[in-house]
């Protein structure tokens, strides 16, 4: 039997995507051991998740270290021993150092609550939903050096209805989010992602 690989998912919040992938890997549906949850906020609700899931937990606090690099190597450290072969953004909200993403170069990936170019950064639902637009969506994509930018793996679209109101938005965001993290995360996994520049090809086995 194939051994599975190992998954980190770094998350600063509530979680939701965290728990999505944890109940995936418990039902088979996605070929990884959630191996680690790193969090920098000792009151994030993902903590609470990880406990219930009996998931390895790495609580770290930026200000216990003197610089950025101090703290990203604490990080490496934990992510290394325990054999880390992929690196799941679920709302950490750091950006990584360019030496961060250097260690694990196409090996960090990312879900936006947007269809990249589009809306980057920390509001994209609010953004999209004030700017009046009538499609929205998911994207889950390679991390680089820029933010909200690297190549996309999944993209998924939504429609954004007359009688939507924000809240009712970002409850159908949440839900494809985690239908297609997943779904990216076993094509990582299953070694069928090609990066040619921007993009990224699926390759059938």
């Amino acid at each position: 039997m194939e051994k599975l690989k190992n998954i980190a998912v770094f998350a600063s919040g509530n979680g939701s995507n965290f728990q999505a992938i944890a109940e995936a890997s418990i039902k088979g549906i996605l070929k990884a051991e959630l191996k680690l949850l790193v969090c920098d906020s000792p009151r994030a609700f993902v903590l609470s998740r990880a406990k219930k899931f009996k998931v390895q937990t790495f609580l770290i606090n930026a200000r216990d270290y003197p610089n950025k690099e101090d703290f990203e190597d604490e990080i490496i450290r934990n992510l290394k021993a325990e054999k880390i072969d992929l690196i799941v953004l679920a709302g950490f909200m750091r950006i990584l150092s360019p030496y961060f993403i250097r260690q694990y170069e196409n090996r960090i990936i990312n879900i936006h609550p947007a269809l990249l170019p589009s809306f980057k950064g920390a509001h994209a639902i609010k953004d999209a939903f004030d700017y009046g637009v009538k499609l929205t969506g998911v994207t889950v994509h390679f991390v680089d050096e820029k933010m909200d930018h690297g190549p996309i793996i999944l993209q998924e679209a939504l429609r954004v209805r007359d009688k939507d109101s924000l809240e009712s938005l970002e409850e159908k965001i949440h839900k494809l989010e985690h239908k297609i993290y997943s779904q990216a995360i076993n094509l990582f996994l299953s070694g069928r992602l090609r990066i040619r520049g921007r993009r990224v090809h699926k390759i059938i086995l």
